[in-house]
């Protein structure tokens, strides 16, 4: 586990207090900016020590240090479209828990997500897709819910929003490495989601395990 800038140990949960108050800024309109952070380019050039890992989509609405008002070197984001999980992100992942020991990973999906709502139509409405497109919808079809015909269209993609994230979790909480962080004690990995229109990110309930 990192030591923070006075010496004492990042915990997960000072992480995502942390994460959690730089979304209220940006909510609020009162972010910090570069202007405020302590933290040079030089100092950065020597080591970084992000405080927490954000595997998000890459959703050009949702850069993660902006949407928790965060500096340079305070994350270590992995974006990817539909935040879905790869060979190459849980590369990326491992590095962060081994190597720069970051406390906390939070899986940060949004509202209307393009991504999710492709991979809605492709399973249920049989819409077709390039090639590789479609590659990257099949590592989000099995997290999704069955449809509902009782929901809006809106509420339908709001689901599988929320359905998508709580699969990633789960792929990475089912790892060697996530096991063992968890077990160790000191990391945490949770899910939230970004709303579009508010700026706000709510953080999803844990799924019971067995």
């Amino acid at each position: 586990m990192r030591p923070s800038s006075d010496g004492k140990r990042t915990t997960a949960d000072e992480a995502l207090a942390r994460l959690l108050a730089g979304n209220e800024r940006f909510v609020r309109g009162e972010e910090v900016g570069l202007a405020g952070r302590r933290e040079t380019r030089a100092d950065l050039a020597r080591a970084q020590r992000p405080y927490a890992t954000v595997l998000g989509c890459s959703d050009s609405r949702v850069p993660p240090e902006r949407v928790f008002d965060a500096g340079l070197g305070e994350l270590f984001v992995v974006r990817v479209a539909g935040n879905v999980f790869s060979p190459e992100v849980a590369g990326s992942l491992q590095y962060a828990g081994a190597y720069l020991e970051t406390p906390l990973v939070v899986v940060l999906g949004h509202e209307g997500c393009g991504a999710v709502a492709a991979a809605l139509a492709a399973t249920h409405e049989g819409e077709p897709f390039r090639s590789r497109v479609q590659l990257l919808l099949t590592s989000i079809t099995p997290g999704l819910p069955p449809p509902d015909a009782s929901l809006s269209p809106d509420e339908q993609l709001s689901r599988a929003v929320e359905a998508n994230v709580r699969w990633t979790v789960r792929q990475v909480l089912d790892t060697p490495e996530g096991r063992a962080r968890v077990a160790e004690g000191w990391m945490k990995i949770v899910g939230a989601v970004y709303d579009l229109v508010t700026g706000r990110v709510r953080l999803l309930p844990p799924e019971s395990r067995p």
